[in-house]
């Protein structure tokens, strides 16, 4: 099969308020299993909800309690990866035999991340892709991710891959991700400019690839009153005015850019147009040089404690033990010995 229908979802998601995303995710979901996709993407931070406009009350070399507890209310509304809201996108996508790319923000012990998942609907939850570096001031809020979750996926009707808002600027990801025979690029975000068009269809053009940008549209009545964005307090004040498109290989953009609402956008695609692409440009293959340019990838997973041991154990009377290495050895007392 080589002929397929996609789509992507533009819609806004209610800040801390992860049932209410849940729904909205619900609905989009299912609309695009009506209009027959057998692939769709959601936005950037689609569940978890992106802050546009806060500031957290963030100074350099200053918080406040106020802008801590804010950071909690953000956190709280975050999601396990997995957890019961990933268990229930699983349940419908089989449900609805469709495909689910979504932008989440992921909670890992106390760090949260930007972060897209991949949901089949033969398998459930296939695995993630964690932002490689959030973008100014969202690092205040999110951690970045290694290198272990920048894969693609064959799910048998294409290639999948996610690059998430501005890790499409980034050219040694893309150049990795076309090593990896991305066919659908995916691309999550938030960026509403007019000028992110012209990067989505430089990416259709340099991997030719299709390419399907799914952007929030989300204005002032999806945050809580009690909240209050840089950009004024009117209800009807656009903080994410949308943008969100189709593009083939060849840079036709076959759907969007959407603007000035929510909504569906879907195309039928034919993946044999790569091929046809492949004729006079392969970024990785024979228009490529090896000779020249090298590109090294480190995917092993990072952290930053190793090893079995603990820093500390309570001894038999409830006095500390001796302090231990993460490898599980004791080093000499320091009395002598």
């Amino acid at each position: 099969m080589t002929k397929l229908r996609v789509a992507v979802a533009q819609a806004g998601s209610p800040l801390f308020d992860t049932t209410a995303a849940m729904r909205a995710a619900r609905r989009w979901i299912g609309e695009a299993a009506d209009a027959g996709a057998r692939l769709v993407v959601l936005p950037e931070a689609f569940l978890g909800g992106y802050p546009k406009g806060l500031d957290f009350e963030i100074t350099v070399g200053s918080r406040t309690d106020a802008g801590r507890e804010l950071f909690r209310r953000y956190s709280d509304s975050a999601i396990s990866v997995p957890g019961p809201e990933t268990d229930e996108l699983a349940a419908l996508c089989a449900e609805r035999g469709i495909d689910v790319v979504i932008g989440a923000i992921e909670r890992s012990g106390g760090t949260l991340y930007c972060t897209s998942l991949f949901l089949s609907a033969a398998d459930g939850l296939i695995g993630k892709h964690r932002k490689l570096l959030p973008t100014a001031a969202e690092r205040f809020l999110w951690g970045a991710g290694d290198g272990s979750t920048l894969t693609t996926m064959d799910r048998g009707y294409g290639v999948i891959g996610s690059a998430i808002c501005w890790e499409n600027y980034m050219p040694l990801l893309r150049t990795a991700m076309y090593a990896q025979g991305v066919q659908l690029w995916c691309a999550p975000t938030v960026d509403d400019r007019e000028v992110w068009a012209s990067t989505m269809t430089h990416i259709a053009l340099e991997g030719r690839c299709f390419v399907l940008s799914a952007n929030q549209y989300l204005t002032r009545a999806g945050l809580p009153d009690d909240v209050h964005p840089v950009q004024g307090d009117d209800p009807d004040t656009v903080l994410i005015g949308g943008g969100s498109m189709i593009i083939s290989p060849a840079g036709q953009v076959l759907a969007g850019p959407l603007r000035g609402g929510e909504g569906l956008l879907s195309a039928e695609i034919d993946l044999d147009d790569i091929t046809r692409g492949h004729f006079d440009l392969d970024p990785v293959g024979h228009y490529a040089r090896p000779d020249v340019f090298e590109l090294r990838v480190d995917r092993r997973p990072r952290s930053s404690v190793t090893g079995p041991g603990r820093s500390a154990v309570i001894a038999r009377g409830g006095q500390p033990g001796p302090v231990s290495r993460v490898d599980g050895s004791t080093p000499l007392d320091s009395s002598g010995g």
